[in-house]
């Protein structure tokens, strides 16, 4: 067999479609999977999709347990990864798919998280420029936030270039329910949800310190809103360009090139917009630019899956060059339709 591996976590919507992807991958074992309140529950009760892994029993989520592999994704809520992490043995590698290693400034993570700032990790975005390199050296990742991912691949080339203006970014996105997580909560009901766009954390979302560090924006606007769809992110990236000279075929070249040659980062051609249900199931990002007629704002629109992309998918491309394997293995470009 491959390498082994276990998840932290595995009840949750996000450690599920972990458990999905790395029962097809052809180079791993998975070894474990824990949950705290379910611990002792067959894998089969939760996640009746998996079936290839039903004989799996959840188990407790403790550094014993996790500790015999080779490594381990954390998908824990945010605050809960950094003391399991530390007790883990130091040859174990982690990915952790929660907030708890992504901002280097203490600062920002006092602002929007709160309690003690446990230290970044290597960031987990192998499109950015020399971090597969520094992905593959490393034994810890932090994996990227989902609103994040789709606004950090619209943003970071333009502003790496000089096209974009990093004072004045304005972001509006919008998620699937399943980006709020698995617990019973009252706005998540589908009577509630199904009909209904909400925006929530307007104003001090906790992905806008990660975005920012990721990109080099300096001031950024974003309002997150809840879709009513189980899967999803579909990100609207405005900015003040630098001059009155730029123009959309500019911000389309600076895209194109950037990510030629990327598996799973496309560019759309002509009049093709991205769109979720495209990038559902996959580890996809989809990306389309303009210029806005009136206000003269580059415009790039971003979409993912946020379990794909956003969260697990993600996780497995750095873990596979953690593990020294090719980055794509296990992993596709190819949404599911309809």
């Amino acid at each position: 067999m491959g390498a082994r591996v276990a998840v932290a976590g595995a009840s949750g919507y996000a450690g599920g479609e972990l458990l999905r992807l790395l029962a097809g991958h052809p180079e791993v074992e998975v070894v474990a999977a824990s949950a705290h309140s379910q611990a002792g529950t067959p894998l089969a009760e939760v996640h009746p999709h998996l079936v290839t892994l039903a004989d799996l029993v959840l188990t407790e989520t403790d550094p014993d347990t996790l500790g015999g592999a080779d490594l381990v994704f954390l998908a824990l809520p945010h605050g809960q990864s950094a003391e399991l992490a530390a007790a883990m043995p130091a040859h174990v590698k982690i990915v952790d798919l929660g907030a708890d290693h992504r901002l280097r400034d203490a600062g920002a993570w006092a602002r929007y998280y709160g309690g003690p700032h446990a230290g970044a990790w290597t960031y987990g975005l192998p499109e950015l420029p020399g971090q597969r390199e520094a992905i593959a050296g490393a034994d810890r990742v932090a994996n990227t936030g989902c609103y994040a991912v789709s606004v950090i691949l619209a943003l970071a080339p333009l502003i790496a270039v000089g096209l974009a203006d990093p004072e004045d970014v304005v972001v509006v996105a919008s998620s699937g329910t399943s980006g709020a997580g698995r617990g019973l909560k009252p706005n998540l009901l589908g009577s509630e949800v199904m009909g209904d766009l909400s925006p929530y954390k307007v104003g001090a979302h906790q992905h806008v310190p990660e975005i920012k560090q990721a990109t080099g924006a300096r001031t950024l606007s974003m309002t997150p809103v809840l879709a009513p769809m189980p899967r999803g992110i579909l990100a609207t990236v405005t900015a003040r360009p630098t001059s009155a000279g730029v123009t959309a075929a500019d911000v389309e070249a600076v895209l194109a090139e950037a990510y030629r040659g990327e598996p799973f980062v496309r560019v759309l051609p002509g009049n093709a917009w991205p769109h979720t249900a495209a990038t559902s199931g996959s580890n996809a990002a989809h990306l389309k630019s303009t210029m806005d007629t009136d206000s003269g704002r580059i415009m790039v629109v971003s979409a993912i899956d946020n379990l794909g992309k956003g969260a697990a998918g993600q996780a497995i491309q750095c873990a596979n060059l953690m593990l020294g394997l090719a980055e794509t293995t296990g992993l596709t470009a190819n949404g599911v339709a309809p």
